[in-house]
């Protein structure tokens, strides 16, 4: 599906993604897209349709370190992907990739999230 118009007056979201493994975050690097349990979809895709931009920040499970950061570019479809097998996945959407890096949780450390007790972000 098509990306919302812009909406400058709504707020921007962003997300953690964790995931189970480093192959995964290689996929979504070189196809544009992602798949996240079917109990992440609704809130993503209300996201999607009343923020100005989402950012998806991405971690792999017990690395240490964010992989780098992509934006949301379409809701999530019914479509599935055999790219990640069926552990337990929804529909595929499409990110674009802004940052394709891995940067240590320390250098992050500064960060609080406010709805996660000031608890450090990673």
């Amino acid at each position: 599906s098509k990306s919302p118009s812009p909406r400058p007056n709504r707020p921007v979201r962003y997300f953690i993604m964790k995931s189970s493994n480093l192959q995964n975050i290689d996929i979504s690097q070189q196809k544009g897209i992602w798949s996240t349990t079917t109990s992440n979809e609704q809130k993503l895709n209300r996201a999607f349709w009343e923020s100005s931009m989402v950012y998806l920040i991405f971690s792999v499970q017990g690395s240490g370190h964010f992989q780098g950061f992509a934006k949301m570019a379409s809701e999530i479809g019914c479509e599935k992907s055999q790219d990640w097998g069926s552990a337990g996945f929804g529909g595929v959407f499409k990110v674009e990739w802004i940052q394709k890096e891995s940067i240590p949780f320390q250098f992050a450390h500064h960060l609080l999230n406010p709805w996660n007790d000031n608890k450090k972000v990673q």
